[in-house]
């Protein structure tokens, strides 16, 4: 009923967005700065896209929550063909489930993100989740739609549909839905996820007052299988013509069952109390500025089984709850102060954070539970500074904040960040990240109608050191992180959280580079990794590899279509890849299995006009290879499959 109101409203919003069709817009200064930035797989400088009047394609910008600025990008390129996906992502560094939509496990981690505040945890129910950094902003002169279809797995299809317009030159709104439902080719796997955002900017004049902010109501139901069992495994691997329709085979659980919620409410807000026109030569003070960031979050999941499975997740004691969801709610106000000072070389911001916190149950779920808390919850009080400098050709950035204290939220971070700019032959940058947070709260407290799930831990702080650098240029793209880990928080082979005592070490090693000889090339992707300290809990291959052939060119007379053709090989050497836990949507460790396997991808994509057209067979040699593809132990990957899809765009 919710999709079916919002799909209502925002068909609505696209019949009436002919009325508002307004002139050009100025800039927006959100964030740490609005950096101009390129969309990535422009590597000509220019985007095709042909507009009437004085309209240009630099008028229709996207605005990240940092503040940096894209365009609406129309083109057709191989990084488009990567992140043509459920998740609009390159997914490299992932390895997916067969199903669209449900979760994905890692090939490789970053932790050079800075998160102040522990998790809900849950993640595995989270790879689709969008955060904060995760929401657009727009200013297009004339209303702008985009449109991305893609057929489902079986039964279903995934639709994202953005509508965004100005209702003044100031006043930006733009209203979007992602849904994908989907069956999936084995039993118990059927995905059913909505992503709902709306977001807004508005600022007066010379831009003494802005405001922006967002809504998102996101909501992820999966059927739960718990993978294949014993007898099925065999069927499988030693390809059983009479189970080559995957429905056949059994899985582990029946009428099981997950549903994850989130709803969020973001406003940020600023105002100039000294401004000057002439911020470069005049840096005494040139802008004093105040601003209030408002949000709240509730999240909430539910593991739901119509008569319980003591056979697979052990003895069970149910004190037959009417509620049993985990809910987590945060409310988070900032107060800032910033300026731009030739005393600080650039711009300043002081900030204080007063944070709430909610986390728990409402009632005991098991009758044999020696859980005495039901909730953990308080409030936090934290203090920090951003610093944004530019010298020359030198970009200086560094976020630092404390949080005194000894409840769940104290901890501390600090970034910094050094980018060097030769004009756009290469640029070079550095980053450090230093932090000490509290792990996800589901380690702390978690209960279930099953004994083995019911926990109630006092676990230390997570420290996390990340040096990393990036080099980018023409000739080729590299990235280098070094991360040490103190109190790493994991699942071990029971599913139990646990603190590994001893600390991690990992090396991660990134390039790119593509080769070109007419109107082929060959885009080359490899990441190297090693666990020098701490691989006993955390598992990565050593190799990934990614690798695709393909072709370009302009097709027919007058060139009205532009296709990519061509395959793209992975493979990822084997290791022991993390088990998926239905119960906790968590990954934990486990001994017995080792995945790793090559696939070939094929691809036929094309561009006309403003519509890039997507076929694509995954996992095409599948029918006559070996059948040794998992995504975790016991759950396949997906067998040879044929889709199809589109992205749209409209500037009416």
């Amino acid at each position: 009923m919710k999709s079916n109101i919002i799909l209502t409203l925002l068909i609505s919003l696209f019949i009436c967005t002919s009325l508002f069709s307004q002139g050009g817009l100025g800039q927006g200064s959100f964030g740490n700065g609005a950096n101009i930035l390129r969309d990535s797989t422009d590597t000509s400088g220019e985007i095709n896209v042909t507009l009437s009047g004085k309209t240009k394609y630099t008028d229709y910008k996207v605005f990240s929550h940092k503040g940096d600025i894209t365009y609406i990008d129309t083109t057709l390129t191989l990084q488009k063909e990567y992140k043509f996906n459920y998740l609009r992502k390159d997914l490299f560094e992932f390895l997916e489930f067969h199903n669209q939509g449900q979760t994905l496990n890692n090939l490789g981690y970053s932790f050079n993100s800075i998160n102040r505040l522990p998790g809900f945890g849950f993640s595995a129910k989270q790879a689709s989740y969008l955060d904060i950094e995760d929401i657009k902003y727009y200013e297009v002169p004339t209303p702008t739609t985009e449109i991305l279809y893609r057929t489902g797995l079986q039964q279903g299809q995934v639709l994202d549909a953005l509508f965004s317009l100005n209702f003044s030159k100031r006043l930006n709104v733009s209203l979007s839905y992602k849904g994908i439902r989907s069956l999936g080719a084995y039993r118990q796997s059927l995905v059913s996820n909505g992503n709902f955002r709306g977001s807004f900017h508005y600022r007066t004049k010379e831009d003494q007052y802005q405001i922006r902010g967002h809504l998102t109501a996101q909501d992820f139901f999966n059927e739960e299988s718990g993978g294949l069992t014993a007898e099925s495994l065999v069927n499988f691997t030693e390809n059983d013509p009479d189970f080559t329709t995957r429905a056949r085979l059994d899985v582990n659980l029946d009428n099981t069952e997950s549903q994850f919620d989130g709803t969020r409410v973001y406003l940020e807000q600023s105002y100039k109390l000294v401004s000057s026109k002439d911020s470069i030569n005049n840096k005494d003070f040139s802008n004093l500025k105040i601003g209030h960031i408002f949000m709240t979050e509730n999240k909430t999941y539910e593991f739901i089984q119509t008569s319980l499975t003591t056979g697979f997740f052990g003895d069970a004691n149910s004190s037959n709850p009417d509620d049993k969801e985990a809910t987590s709610k945060i409310t988070n106000n900032e107060l800032n102060i910033e300026f731009n000072s030739k005393y600080v070389l650039g711009k300043f911001k002081a900030k204080t954070n007063l944070t709430s916190y909610s986390y728990g149950y409402d009632t005991i779920l098991n009758s044999n539970s020696a859980i005495n808390k039901l909730k953990i919850e308080g409030n936090a009080i934290s203090f920090g500074a951003d610093w944004n400098a530019k010298i020359k050709n030198f970009q200086l950035n560094a976020d630092a904040s404390v949080t005194p204290g000894n409840g769940r939220l104290s901890g501390n971070y600090l970034k910094g960040e050094a980018l060097f700019k030769k004009d756009s032959i290469f640029s070079v940058r550095g980053t450090l990240l230093i932090s000490s947070k509290s792990p996800n709260f589901n380690t702390l407290l978690h209960q279930s109608e099953y004994d083995a799930y019911n926990w109630q831990k006092d676990f230390s702080n997570v420290n996390t050191k990340d040096l990393g650098f990036d080099f980018a240029s023409k000739w080729i793209n590299a990235s280098l992180n070094f991360t040490n880990l103190d109190n790493y928080t994991y699942f071990d082979e029971n599913s139990r959280p646990q603190q590994f005592t001893d600390q991690i070490t990992y090396l991660k090693v990134k390039a790119n580079r593509e080769f070109r000889l007419g109107k082929f090339a060959l885009d080359n992707t490899l990441m190297y990794q090693n666990v020098s300290s701490g691989s006993s809990v955390f598992r990565v291959p050593e190799f990934v590899t990614r690798n695709t052939l393909y072709y370009t060119d302009y097709w027919f007379k007058g060139k009205p279509m532009l296709v990519n053709i061509g395959v793209t090989f992975k493979y990822f050497t084997k290791y022991n890849a993390n088990a998926y836990n239905p119960l906790l949507a968590e990954f934990r460790i486990q001994n017995d299995e080792q995945i790793g396997f090559p696939t070939f991808d094929v691809f036929f994509n094309a561009q006309v006009r403003r519509t890039r057209l997507y076929l694509k067979v995954d996992n095409a040699t599948s029918s006559f290879s070996d059948k040794n593809y998992f995504s975790a132990p016991n759950y396949p990957y997906r067998d040879l499959t044929i889709r199809f899809g589109l992205v749209w765009n409209w500037f009416i």
